[in-house]
Order: structure tokens, then sequence, then C-alpha cells
């Protein structure tokens, strides 16, 4: 058989599968802690974690141990039956995470489409709205995922062009526009608020201090459900547990993905309290995935990773480390840093014809993986195991490949 090289899995890849990606030119195969190796045995930090999946670092032990017993002793049910591992899973994140009740999902889309339901059941059994009247408020710019749903609630053109015709029920504001959202909250109808804390894929926006409890104290107002995104701002990456805890918002509806497995199995979840999350009977909604022995094993183990390792506290301190050494660099193409945590932006100010995708192209070819978004901005989120000696090193790599261009 040929041995596989880079070059022959990208042209597989381009002949075989459907083109909805477009990858910097590296092929990874081996991960562990920080770092990552393509299959000539280069060795890269890697500064995308999954879009903050492997939060805990690639294959870390604790967590594929968990995954790899599991999947010796029983790996699917179903839903149609217990299983000796969903129970002691949801008791452990309901109380790790403070609410009541917890519905498994596998991933992030399809938990931001259980909280859009749950949000509409509970609007017209709890608050009275009149059938199919419910609105849910959304913000300009988000990105929830890609399912017909959700992109009919997205201003990316790319993510709608041709994609129609889009489900009702949305409004869509300004994000971070307090005024704004007073104002659509005067109509009775609308029966949620669905936001990022931090827009990730737009950019790392991070909105004003207080906008979020603003928000919130806005929604408790109007009997409206607060409904937290942290499928990529959750679980330690910003410096808290989660990205809202920056300003004490306690979410109606709590979503979570990605790093709530650490990157080795889809596992999402969606959390409320009885009086929003008992809206759902059974047979109105489900999956036959949701819940399965394997992703109960493996969140449990993620979670336990995040406390014991104290991540959190870890990316809080590492984050400012990261903003203030990018911000010393003297470069014209760095127009702005920003970000919470170790999840960051650089704004990228096109020179002599070279952008972000150069800058990191550059980096690859330095030693360090990372992804523009949106043509201009590169988003830099590594692992939060990663030490203070290897982000040093990672922000040299960045700051040699930046001044290269100049």
């Amino acid at each position: 058989m040929t041995k596989l090289t880079s070059k022959l899995a990208m042209e597989m890849e381009d002949k075989y599968g459907a083109h909805n990606y477009h990858p910097l030119p590296v092929v990874l195969s081996k991960g562990e802690g920080a770092f990552v190796w393509d299959l000539e045995g280069k060795k890269y930090f890697d500064f995308l974690s999954a879009y903050s999946a492997v939060n805990q670092g690639h294959c870390h032990p604790k967590i594929v141990d968990a995954m790899v017993d599991q999947a010796r002793t029983l790996t699917l049910t179903s839903r149609a039956f217990y299983n000796d591992q969903l129970g002691p899973y949801e008791k452990f994140i309901t109380e790790y995470f403070g609410y009541d009740k917890v519905l498994p999902m596998n991933t992030g889309a399809e938990a931001d489409e259980t909280a859009l339901k749950v949000c509409r059941k509970w609007a017209y059994e709890k608050k009275g709205i009149a059938e199919n009247q419910a609105k849910i408020i959304v913000c300009e710019n988000n990105f929830h995922g890609r399912t017909i749903t959700i992109v009919s609630m997205s201003t990316d053109p790319d993510a709608k062009n041709n994609f129609g015709p889009f489900t009702p029920g949305f409004v869509t504001i300004p994000y971070n526009d307090i005024e704004a959202l007073e104002r659509e909250l005067e109509d009775p109808n609308v029966a949620g608020f669905l936001v990022e804390p931090i827009q990730g894929e737009a950019g790392v926006y991070v909105p004003d201090e207080g906008y979020l409890k603003k928000a919130y104290e806005l929604c408790k107002a109007k009997n409206v459900l607060f409904i937290a995104d942290e499928v990529q701002t959750g679980i330690a990456r910003t410096g808290k547990l989660l990205a809202v805890e920056h300003e004490g918002v306690r979410p109606d509806i709590l979503i979570l993905g990605k790093a709530l497995s650490g990157g080795v199995f889809p596992v999402s979840a969606v959390l409320a309290d009885d009086e929003v999350m008992l809206c759902i009977k059974p047979g109105e909604h489900g999956s036959t995935f949701g819940g399965n022995p394997i992703a109960g094993r493996v969140a449990v183990a993620a979670l336990e990773v995040v406390k014991n390792e104290k991540l959190a506290e870890r990316a809080e301190y590492l984050g400012k480390i990261f903003r203030e050494e990018l911000a010393k660099v003297d470069s014209e193409m760095i127009e702005l840093v920003r970000g919470k945590g170790l999840l960051n932006a650089v704004v990228i100010k096109p020179k002599n014809g070279k952008e972000a995708w150069d800058v990191c192209v550059k980096m690859a070819e330095n030693g360090l993986l990372a992804k523009p978004t949106h043509g201009h901005i590169i988003r830099f989120a590594p692992p939060l195991i990663i030490t203070e000696e290897q982000l040093r090193e990672a922000i040299e790599i960045i700051k040699k490949s930046i001044l290269s261009f100049e």
C-alpha cells in the first residue's frame, strides 16, 4: 500500500470529501498536551484547540482512560433503557454547574436546537404566549451552529446563501447593545434571549463590562429566559468556569459542548431548572446517542480534570500574559489584541498584500497552528494545560511570524 504522506492525505480529502472546509495545509496525525504532530513528524503548538474542544489538552490520559474503559464495557443502549452511567453523570453535572436538570445531547448545534425547543415549550406552557407566536432574540454576527434553524438566525451571508426558506421566530439585534435589547423586550411574545457571552466565531468580540448582567436583569424583569451559549466560551476557557461568571450571571438555560468531553468524544448538554426543563415530556425530544455510557464517563472525567488542574485559574493568569506580550509587538499589522482568559484574537491589518491567512501559514512554518476567522482576525486559543514556559515560547513564534512581514 502507498505510504500516506501529507500531500496524499490532502489530495484524498479534496477528491473524496465535500468541499465545506478550507483548512490550513497541515495534516495532523498525533496530539499530546498543547502539541500536535503532522504526518512527517513536525511538531506544532496547537493554538486553536479544535475551537476550544480540547481545553484539557490533546489525549488527556484521565479522559482517554475513562473512554477506553467504558468502550470495552458498554457503549450504547439508546434511551429506550436506563444505563448505569447516565444517572451518575447527570447528578455530577447538575451539581457541578448548579442546576436541577440536564438534557444530554452530542454536538453544540444539537444543544442549541434543544435550548430553542425548551424555551419555546416553556413560552407556551408557562408564560402563556399564544401558539406559534413565541420569539427568541438573537444577536448580529452570532454563531450557534449550522442547522437550518440555527442559520435562520445568522447574519453571515456564507451561512445563509441558498439554504432557505428559513425558520421564523427570531428577532436580530446588534450585539453589546442594551438599548436594542430593551426595546425588543417590550414585545410580550418574546420568550428568550440567546447570546454568546463572547462572540467566538465572529472574532472574539468581548462585550462591554456589565452588558451581560444588565441583559440578564432586563430579561428577568420581562419574564424572558436568558439563554447562554457557552459551547465555546465555557469549561474554563475565559478564566472562569463559565464566561457569564465574570459578571455573576446564572443563565436560565445553559448550553455546553466541545470541552465537555475534552475533545475525545461528541458530548453536549443543556442545563436548566425544573420549572423550565420539565416542560419537555417523554417523546417530545431526544437523541439515540445523547446520554450514552461513554459520553457520561468521559464528561465526568473531563470536568474533574478542569477542577483538579485548576484550568480556569490557569487560563486567567496566562491570558493576561498573552495579551500584554502581544500588545508590545511593534508591527503595523497588529491593529488590536482582545480577549478574556485564553480566548484571544489579534485583528490583522493587511500589509504589502499579506493578510491574516499569510500570517497563519507563516506561523505554521514556524511551528504554531492558528486559523483566521472573517479574513482579518486570528483567534488564539491554546489548550488550557499549556505551561507558562510553553506559552512564552509560543508567543515568540507568533511575534517572529508577524515581524517577518515588516
